[in-house]
C-alpha cells in the first residue's frame, strides 16, 4: 500500500483488477462467481468493472472462495476496499466538471509519470488563474460566472494537490509553437502566462517542449491527450483523450470510459500509441529551442 492518502478512485480500480484477475486464475466464469455469492450477474460485472464498492463482508467471502488463505494478503485488500469508500477531495466538483475528467484527475494523483499533448492550449497544470478563467469565460461565455469560478477553483485545487506531492510526478510536456503565440486575454495575461512557463521549465520534475511551426503537420497535433503511466504494476497505463464532442478515458487492458455531449469520438487507440507518439515529437525539439521561443514570444508579448 502507499504511504500516502490516494483517491478512492484509484483504490476502487486497483481492487477490481485484482479480483478480477484472482477469479481469472482459478479459471472460475463471471456467472459461477455470482452463484456461489448469491449475487447476480450484474453485481459482479458492476465491482469488476469498478463501478461499485464491495462491502468488507462480501469481499472476505469472494477472496475466500477464490482460494486466498494469507492472512497479509486478505488485510491488505480489506485496507483497499475501506479506502475505496472514503470521500474524495473532487466530490465538490461533481457537476463542476465531467465524471470522466474527474476520473483521470483521482488517477493523476497515483500516476507517477505524465505524459501531455497539447495543441490549442496551455495545460491546466500549468496555467494560471487569470489564463484559465478567460479560457473558461471564453468557453462558457460571460454570464456564467459561478460556472468560472468553481473551474478555476477546480484548476487551482488540482495544481496545488500535483505540485505539493512529496512523491513529485514527472511532467513531460509537448506544447504546439501556436498554444503560446495566441494571445489568450491580451498582452499582459499572455505576458505572464509565458512567464509562468519559463518558471516551470525549471522545476526538476517537470519537462516542457515546444513543437515549432517549422517542423510543419505531424501525428495527433488535432487531439490534446494525457498518458498517466505508475509505478504500482496493478495499474495499466491510462490514455485522456479530448474531443471537440466530448473527452474518453482508455486503459492499457481495455475498458473504455467515454463522455459525450451528442456525438461519439473516434475509435481511440491504445496508450503505447500515443507515448510512442509522444516520444518521436520529443525528440524533433530541444530544450535550446523551446527556450528561445518562449522569450521570443515574452519580448513580443511585452513589447
Amino acid at each position: 500500500m502507499p504511504e500516502r492518502d490516494l483517491d478512492p478512485t484509484v483504490y476502487r480500480r486497483r481492487l477490481r483488477t485484482i479480483l478480477r484477475e484472482m477469479r481469472e486464475s482459478q479459471n472460475i466464469t463471471q456467472g459461477a462467481a455470482a452463484d456461489e455469492m448469491s449475487w447476480s450477474m450484474s453485481k459482479l460485472i458492476r465491482i469488476e468493472s469498478g463501478s461499485v464498492t464491495i462491502s468488507v463482508n462480501d469481499l472476505k467471502a469472494l477472496v475466500r472462495y477464490y482460494g486466498v488463505v494469507d492472512q497479509d494478503r486478505v488485510n491488505a485488500l480489506v485496507e483497499m476496499a475501506r479506502n475505496s469508500r472514503k470521500h474524495s477531495w473532487l466530490t465538490p466538483y461533481r457537476g463542476v466538471a465531467g465524471d470522466v475528467f474527474l476520473t483521470f484527475l483521482a488517477h493523476e494523483d497515483a500516476a507517477a509519470r505524465s505524459y501531455s499533448f497539447q495543441p490549442i492550449l496551455v495545460p491546466g497544470l500549468l496555467q494560471t488563474e487569470e489564463y484559465a478563467a478567460e479560457v473558461l469565460r471564453v468557453i462558457r461565455g460571460p454570464k456564467d460566472l459561478e460556472y468560472i469560478e468553481r473551474q478555476v477553483e477546480l484548476r487551482v485545487a488540482r495544481q496545488e494537490k500535483v505540485f505539493s506531492r512529496t512523491d513529485k510526478l514527472d511532467l513531460h510536456y509537448l506544447l504546439d509553437e501556436s498554444v503560446v503565440r495566441r494571445a489568450v486575454g491580451g498582452q499582459g495575461v499572455m505576458k505572464r502566462q509565458v512567464s509562468h512557463l519559463l518558471e516551470s521549465c525549471q522545476l526538476d520534475n517537470v519537462s516542457l517542449r515546444i513543437v515549432p511551426f517549422n517542423l510543419g503537420i505531424y501525428r495527433s497535433i488535432r487531439v490534446p491527450y494525457v498518458v498517466l503511466e505508475f509505478n504500482d504494476p496493478e495499474n495499466e497505463t491510462i490514455l485522456y483523450l479530448e474531443y471537440p464532442q466530448g473527452e474518453s478515458i482508455v486503459r492499457e487492458d481495455g475498458p473504455v470510459d467515454v463522455d459525450t455531449t451528442g456525438a461519439t469520438p473516434d475509435a481511440p487507440t491504445a496508450p503505447p500509441t500515443y507515448l510512442e507518439i509522444f516520444a518521436e515529437l520529443e525528440q524533433r525539439t530541444s530544450d535550446e529551442e523551446t527556450t528561445q521561443i518562449l522569450e521570443n514570444t515574452l519580448r513580443e508579448f511585452d513589447s
